[in-house]
């Protein structure tokens, strides 16, 4: 991604004055794209889907993933969006064309973006299957949703809590992880709202690091999980 991507206070890009702790890879920033399964023993919830061949080249490796961590494809049965941007959704159809959950029974989607995600031609086959959530709807007994607007309209982050511990599946919150716990006034060309995207992602670092609970993030480096604290008037990441 271009590094004008990176939003400072009056919606203002970075140029020559990017913090020097931001690593570019030929110029440019370099941008992971994750989906988090939650395992129960029973079934798998999927969070978000990535974006198969919809966009960039490198992306569309889920399935090779979900090999990886011997997970079954077959026993997702629940997917759920953070939010619609095309990164996330997508991987609801293979590169091929075929479904990549064939026994997928809901698909859950923030109900500002219920819209939105029905505009997505190559996902027509899934428009009425969509069903709508709010924040504070629960999945099951282990999950909780998070209004965490801003990014886009309906922006969402999943808790999921088992054994005393939990994790924030927090979508968007952070798309540069070497920049925006350090600094997270900085926000995203693409935030919806970036007021309100900036409030969502103090709040919820705020609440990794105070409830002690391990995040997800969707543009975290590998592997993509961590803890967050609190350092000097900001926060800091550590990769689990």
């Amino acid at each position: 991604m271009p590094v004008g991507r990176l939003r400072q206070d009056g919606d203002k890009p970075f140029g020559d004055d990017l913090p020097e702790q931001v690593a570019l890879v030929g110029g440019q920033l370099r941008l992971s794209v994750n989906a988090f399964a939650i395992d129960d023993g029973h079934e798998v919830i999927l969070i978000d889907t990535g974006a198969a061949n919809a966009w960039h080249p490198t992306m569309g490796r889920l399935p090779q993933a979900l090999d990886e961590a011997g997970i079954d494809a077959g026993r997702i049965r629940i997917v759920c969006f953070t939010h619609t941007h095309l990164d996330h959704i997508q991987g609801l159809v293979l590169a091929d064309g075929r479904d990549a959950f064939p026994r997928l029974a809901r698909l859950l989607v923030p109900r500002e973006e219920l819209d939105l995600f029905r505009t997505e031609a190559r996902l027509k086959r899934f428009h009425d299957m969509a069903e709508p959530f709010e924040a504070g709807d629960r999945l099951g007994t282990h999950v909780d949703i998070i209004g965490a607007h801003g990014h886009e309209v309906g922006h969402s982050c999943f808790r999921a809590s088992s054994g005393g511990e939990c994790i924030l599946i927090w979508g968007d919150t952070v798309h540069v992880p070497s920049l925006q716990f350090d600094r997270p006034e900085v926000t995203w060309e693409f935030d919806t709202d970036q007021d309100q995207a900036r409030e969502s992602r103090l709040r919820l670092l705020a609440l990794a690091a105070d409830d002690h609970c391990f995040v997800a993030g969707a543009h975290l480096d590998s592997p993509g999980i961590g803890r967050v604290a609190r350092s000097r008037g900001g926060f800091r990441f550590e990769a689990l």
